[in-house]
């Protein structure tokens, strides 16, 4: 069968390459056609655009681009015309997701979403969308299946796909070399969040001439983006990898993370953390009018209470961040309370293989529907 797949990001790509492998397990004669990235070329078939020109973080960033994006989305529209999919998988991505799920479900496609729209935090009349172009929903956090609930809206929850992966990686052992203590610093992968957050981040290193601060760099990114962050810093205790987050992660004794998806990996390699946020001005001040929740990292949402400090817009600052960094590192009690918590949220998310569970429902109903129209 032939399975059309979007994913926007990063994660995206990640979690849509594990789906991939488990799909050919199901279906031998699988054929992908997909927007993503590095790792789903990997497993294989043909890539229509790279996430990385796709990635816009903000309301004012994604306005100012709006006319690239609804190109894309003309484009991709047409691809899945030409190329008549046996069904659409969108994974998160929910301004360009919810488009093609509509438009792919008009045209008589098979529409399955993986990993659900923030909905619970914001715009939840899109539920109604969901509903209604979605013939099958995966959710991957705990709370998501109950909140869907309340709009009479039966989901599928298959647990968190981060945990298969942690799971994965923590079979190969990594020692560090050196008693130096190494603070991860992951600003993003996004052009907006590496030039607006990284020179905050790596103003930090200069207080502690000790530790090493390692940049987490992402494959999609460019080099200028971090040049141009870093070119007023001038710490010497600063360093760089590349596409090689948790292995830095598994060696790291602190970490500054962008609020995101990165904030649910590191808890789960056991890493101290505090949570970056700083968007444009504009793209705050509307966020702050529409968004429900009360933190903005998953780790906070999941665990329904402050497990890490955030800073967000006006208070990322170097003293802030400096001060937190200090009580990561050398306040032991501070450190295990941290690291309690993530053990209780690991728990709570539990070993799932929600890739393998998602393939074979979504194998399997398209061969339960390929039955009945043969019948």
């Amino acid at each position: 069968m032939k399975y059309y797949i979007i994913s926007g990001e990063a994660s995206g790509d990640l979690h849509g390459s594990n789906l991939m492998r488990a799909i050919k397990k199901e279906d031998a004669e699988a054929e992908f056609r997909f927007w993503g990235g590095d790792k789903m070329q990997a497993v294989g078939g043909f890539m229509v655009t790279h996430y990385k020109h796709m990635a816009f973080m903000g309301f004012w960033e994604v306005f100012t681009n709006l006319f690239y994006i609804l190109k894309k989305i003309k484009q991709c529209k047409a691809d899945i015309l030409q190329w008549q999919p046996d069904c659409v998988i969108l994974i998160d991505y929910p301004g360009f997701n919810l488009k093609i799920a509509e438009f792919a479900h008009n045209k008589g496609f098979k529409v399955f979403y993986y990993i659900s729209p923030q909905v619970w935090a914001w715009k939840s009349n899109r539920v109604k969308s969901l509903k209604s172009f979605v013939d099958k929903l995966f959710v991957i956090l705990p709370f998501e299946k109950d909140f869907f609930n309340t709009w009479n809206y039966e989901v599928e929850y298959v647990g968190h796909p981060l945990m298969e992966v942690i799971n994965e990686k923590s079979k190969v052992e990594i020692s560090k070399t050196e008693n130096t203590k190494i603070v991860a610093l992951l600003p993003g992968s996004r052009k907006q969040e590496i030039l607006i957050k990284l020179p905050i981040m790596a103003s930090v290193a200069k207080h502690f001439p000790d530790v090493s601060f390692v940049i987490a760099k992402a494959v999609s990114a460019n080099q200028e983006w971090y040049d141009e962050a870093l070119k007023n810093v001038t710490a010497k205790n600063i360093s760089s990898v590349e596409n090689k987050t948790y292995e830095l992660l598994q060696q790291a004794d602190a970490a500054l993370v962008t609020s995101g998806t990165a904030t649910l990996e590191t808890a789960l390699w056991k890493v101290p953390q505090v949570v970056c946020y700083k968007g444009s001005w504009l793209s705050f001040e509307i966020g702050k009018r529409l968004v429900k929740v009360k933190y903005i990292s998953l780790v906070n949402l999941i665990m329904d209470k402050l497990v890490v400090k955030e800073f967000i817009q006006n208070d990322l600052t170097e003293k802030n961040l400096t001060d937190e960094c200090r009580a990561l590192l050398y306040k032991e009690t501070y450190r295990q309370a941290m690291i309690d918590n993530y053990k209780q949220l690991c728990e709570k998310l539990a070993a799932s293989n929600a890739s393998e569970k998602t393939a074979q429902c979504i194998v399997s109903m398209l061969k339960t529907s390929s039955l009945n129209l043969s019948n």
